[in-house]
C-alpha cells in the first residue's frame, strides 16, 4: 500500500497564530490559560480558559461576506487549515484536485447564540417562558435570518474545500476529544487505499465562548482553582482537579510519499498506523483499567508492525482530571509493557488548554514537531507526581532535547472514544 507522510502543519491556539510560534512557545514552558476575557465569566465556577487574543480570520478569507456568515469555530478552521497548506510550499500547484480529499473533526453546535436571544425576549410572558406564537410573529423580526445556514454543523468542509479547490473525498467528525485525531486516521486510511493522493485533515473548536464554557462548568471536569492562573492545570498532578478550555486548530498535509517527494516536499513524519477502542464505563468516566485506551495504543502498533520498545515519546491526551490521568497512565503501563518507564510522555493542554475538538489533532502535530525538531515539550504544572500515575517519564517542567524515532498521539472523547495514531520519522 501506499505510505503516507506530514508534509504541512497549520496550527493556531492562545500561544500564536502559526505553527512556529505555538512550538517555540511550548518549547519555552509558556502557557495561554488566564482570566476570560471575551465574557463575564464571574457566574462560573470555572473562569480560566486560553483564549486567542486579537485573533484575525480576515488574511485566510478572500471574501468579506463569507466572512460575515462564519461562526468564529468556522474561522479557526479555515485559519488552521490555510496555515497548514501554505507550509507545504505549494502542494495543489500541480495536484489534481479531484483527488485532494479533506477530513476535519469539529463540535460545533449551532450558530451565534446572541443572534437568536433578542427573539426570545420579545416572546416571553409574564412568568419568563417562552409565548412560541409570539416567536412566530413579533419575535421572527428579531431573528438573524442566516441563523440556520451560520449554524451548519459541517460548514468548515465547505469553507475549506471552496477556497483551495478541494473536490475529493471528504468526511465531517462530530465529537469531542477524539474528533480532530479520527479525522486524521481517516485521511491517511484515504491516502494508504488510494482514495485520495493528498488530503487536509485536522480538528478545531472554541470552547472558551459562553455556550460551551456554562455546559462544560457543570460537568465537573474543569478546575476550580482559578486563584492559580495559569498553574491552574496540573497533569498528572496529585493536587489536579481538571482542565481549562482552550480555543484553537490544528490541521495536517498529509499526501502519497512518492508524490511529495518528487515535488521536493519538506517532510515532518510518516504515518504508519492508527487504532481505536472504546470505553463502555459511561460518558466522561474511563475505565480505570484504561482498557480502550490500550486497545487504541496496540492497534496503532500492530498496524505499523512495531513493538511498543520502538515509542520514544507520547503526546499524551492528559487531560488533568483523577480518573482520566490515572486511567490513561493504567492504560500505557498495558500497551507498553516494560517499555512504558523508558518513554517520554507529555500532555500540552497546561499550555494551551483543551481543544476539545481540536485536542487530539493538536497532539498529532506535536508529535510530529517532536520528531521534526528533536526536541519534547514539557508537562507544566507537575510537581507531584500522583501515585496512581508513577512508573513513567511526564517530562515536567522542561523541554527536552530527544531524538524521537516513533512518536504516538493519543485522544479521548467525552463519549468513551479512544484514538492513537503512530508517526515515524521520515527516511
Amino acid at each position: 500500500m501506499t505510505r503516507v507522510v506530514i508534509s504541512g502543519v497549520g496550527l493556531v491556539t492562545a500561544l500564536g497564530t502559526g505553527t512556529e510560534a505555538t512550538w517555540q512557545a511550548l518549547i519555552a514552558g509558556k502557557s495561554g490559560v488566564d482570566r476570560l476575557k471575551g465574557f463575564d465569566a464571574t457566574s462560573l465556577r470555572t473562569q480560566l480558559g486560553a483564549e486567542i487574543q486579537n485573533f484575525d480570520a480576515t488574511p485566510f478569507v478572500a471574501q468579506r461576506r463569507t466572512l460575515r456568515n462564519m461562526t468564529r469555530n468556522d474561522q479557526l478552521a479555515v485559519a488552521g487549515a490555510a496555515l497548514a497548506v501554505q507550509d507545504t510550499g505549494g502542494v495543489f500547484e500541480n495536484g489534481d484536485r479531484d483527488r485532494a480529499g479533506l477530513f476535519i473533526g469539529g463540535n460545533k453546535e449551532i450558530s451565534e447564540p446572541s443572534k437568536v436571544l433578542d427573539a426570545v425576549l420579545v416572546s416571553r410572558n409574564a412568568d419568563g417562558s417562552v409565548d412560541m406564537a409570539r416567536m412566530g410573529t413579533e419575535g421572527a423580526a428579531e431573528f438573524y435570518p442566516l441563523f440556520y445556514v451560520e449554524g451548519l454543523q459541517a460548514a468548515a468542509l465547505f469553507y475549506i474545500s471552496q477556497p483551495h479547490g478541494l473536490r475529493g473525498t471528504n468526511t465531517y467528525f462530530a465529537g469531542t476529544g477524539d474528533a480532530g485525531l479520527t479525522a486524521i486516521g481517516r485521511a491517511y486510511r484515504a491516502v494508504r487505499r488510494g482514495e485520495a493522493t493528498i488530503a487536509v485533515a485536522g480538528g478545531f473548536d472554541d470552547p472558551t465562548c459562553w455556550w460551551s464554557m456554562t455546559k462544560l462548568d457543570a460537568l465537573g471536569v474543569l478546575t476550580g482553582h482559578n486563584d492559580l492562573g495559569a498553574a491552574a492545570c496540573r497533569p498528572y498532578d496529585r493536587d489536579r482537579d481538571g482542565y481549562v478550555l482552550g480555543e484553537g486548530a490544528a490541521f495536517v498535509v498529509l499526501e502519497d510519499e512518492d508524490t511529495a517527494r518528487k515535488r521536493g516536499a519538506d517532510i515532518y513524519a510518516e504515518v504508519v498506523g492508527v487504532g481505536s477502542g472504546f470505553d463502555l464505563d459511561g460518558l466522561v468516566s474511563p475505565s480505570p483499567d484504561g482498557r480502550a485506551m490500550a486497545h487504541a495504543i496496540g492497534g496503532a502498533l500492530d498496524e505499523a508492525g512495531v513493538s511498543a520498545s520502538a515509542v520514544d515519546y507520547i503526546a499524551t491526551d492528559g487531560c488533568a482530571t483523577g480518573p482520566g490521568d490515572a486511567s490513561e497512565a493504567a492504560a500505557l503501563r498495558s500497551a507498553l509493557g516494560s517499555a512504558a518507564s523508558r518513554v517520554a510522555a507529555s500532555s500540552v493542554k497546561a499550555a494551551t488548554g483543551h481543544l476539545v475538538a481540536g485536542a487530539g489533532a493538536l497532539n498529532v502535530a506535536v508529535a510530529a514537531l517532536a520528531i521534526r525538531h528533536a526536541t519534547i515539550p514539557p508537562t507544566l504544572n507537575l510537581t507531584n507526581v500522583d501515585p496512581a500515575c508513577q512508573g513513567i517519564d511526564w517530562v515536567p517542567g522542561e523541554a527536552r532535547g530527544l531524538r524521537v524515532g516513533h512518536a504516538l498521539a493519543l485522544a479521548r472523547g467525552f463519549e468513551g472514544q479512544n484514538v492513537a495514531l503512530l508517526l515515524r520519522a521520515a527516511g
